[in-house]
C-alpha cells in the first residue's frame, strides 16, 4: 500500500470520525431543544448550563427565549391574582353600603315627607338602584375577563331560551305598547342557560328600550350548519353605519341613545360571554327598518383546549 493511499485512507477515517461526532452533536442539541421545550408547556422551565459552541448556540438563545417566556408568565399570573382579589374586595366591600343606602331610600320614600322631600328619596332609590347594578355588572365582566368564571356549555333547547328572554322584557314591552313576539322554534344548541339568558336579555332589553311606543320586537332562532342563529328584530331608529363597529366594547353610548338609561355594558358582556362559549354577535341595521341583533351559539358542545 502506498504512502498516498495510506494519507487518503487517514482524511477518510478522520472525516468519518467528525462526521459521526457532528451526527451525535446534533442529537444532543434536538434531544436536548425537545426537553426544555417539554419543560415549557409544562410551566417549568428553568435554565441550566449550556456550552456555546456553534452547534449549541441555536439551544442557548431558546434558552434565553424561554427565560424571558417563564418571566412573562409569572408576571401575568400574579397580575391575574391580583385583578382576581380587587374583583373580590370590590364585591365584598360594596356589598354592604349598597344594600344600606337603597334601604335607608325605601325608608325614606315610606315616610311622611313633603312632595318635593319625596320626590328626592325617589330619586335617591333610583340612583341607589343604578350604582347597584353598574357594580354587579362590572363583577360580572370581570370575572369573566379574569377567568374567575366561565360559561359551561352543554345541549339545550332553544326554544326555552327565547321564551324566558321574552319574558323578563314582557312588563317593559306591555308598558310601552310593543308587540313582543316569540316565533316558535324546537331545536337546541350548546350553551349555558344562565349566562346565555343573562346575554340575550340584555339584547332584547336595548330591543324594547330603544324600540318606539307601538313598535316591535320578534325573537327568531334558526338552525346552521354548525351554528344556531338567534334574531331579535326591531322596529327601533337603528344604528349609524360609523358605531355599529363600536357598539360591542365596554361602556360605549351612541350619540343618539345617551339621554336614555343604561351603561353601555350590555352588549359588551353579552359578546363577551358569547365569545367564551365558542359564538358571535354581530348587527345588521337596514336603513329604515331598525336593528336585527343576530346572537351565533355552536350547535355541538365545543371541545376543550
Amino acid at each position: 500500500m502506498t504512502a498516498l493511499t495510506w494519507v487518503l485512507l487517514a482524511f477518510a477515517v478522520i472525516g468519518f470520525i467528525f462526521g459521526l461526532w457532528q451526527w451525535m452533536a446534533r442529537r444532543r442539541t434536538v434531544r436536548q431543544l425537545n426537553a426544555m421545550l417539554d419543560r415549557a408547556i409544562a410551566g417549568g422551565f428553568a435554565e441550566d448550563a449550556f456550552d456555546e459552541t456553534a452547534l449549541s448556540a441555536l439551544e442557548g438563545r431558546l434558552a434565553r427565549f424561554l427565560r424571558g417566556s417563564a418571566a412573562v408568565q409569572k408576571t401575568a399570573a400574579a397580575e391575574q391574582a391580583a385583578v382576581k382579589s380587587l374583583i373580590a374586595d370590590i364585591s365584598h366591600q360594596t356589598r354592604t353600603p349598597i344594600a344600606n343606602l337603597l334601604l335607608y331610600a325605601s325608608l325614606l320614600s315610606e315616610s311622611s315627607l313633603p312632595p318635593q322631600q319625596q320626590e328626592q328619596a325617589r330619586a335617591l332609590m333610583a340612583q341607589g338602584e343604578k350604582l347597584s347594578f353598574l357594580i354587579q355588572t362590572l363583577v360580572k365582566a370581570s370575572r369573566l375577563e379574569a377567568g374567575i368564571v366561565a360559561p359551561v356549555p352543554a345541549r339545550h333547547p332553544v326554544g326555552a331560551l327565547l321564551q324566558d328572554a321574552a319574558a323578563q322584557e314582557e312588563r317593559a314591552a306591555r308598558d310601552k305598547r310593543i308587540a313582543l313576539r316569540v316565533l316558535p322554534f324546537e331545536g337546541a344548541a350548546a350553551f349555558d342557560p344562565r349566562w346565555t339568558s343573562e346575554a340575550l336579555g340584555n339584547v332584547v332589553n336595548n330591543a324594547v328600550k330603544y324600540t318606539p311606543a307601538g313598535g316591535a320586537v320578534t325573537l327568531s332562532a334558526q338552525l346552521l350548519d354548525s351554528f344556531c342563529r338567534i334574531d331579535v328584530a326591531d322596529t327601533g331608529p337603528g344604528i349609524p353605519e360609523g358605531e355599529q363597529g363600536e357598539i360591542f366594547n365596554r361602556f360605549y353610548r351612541g350619540a343618539s341613545t345617551r339621554a336614555a338609561e343604561g351603561l353601555g355594558l350590555g352588549l359588551y358582556l353579552a359578546r363577551e360571554i358569547l365569545t367564551r362559549q365558542g359564538g358571535y354577535i354581530k348587527v345588521a341595521c337596514p336603513p329604515g327598518a331598525g336593528c336585527v341583533f343576530s346572537l351565533y351559539l355552536p350547535r355541538e358542545t365545543p371541545r376543550p383546549l
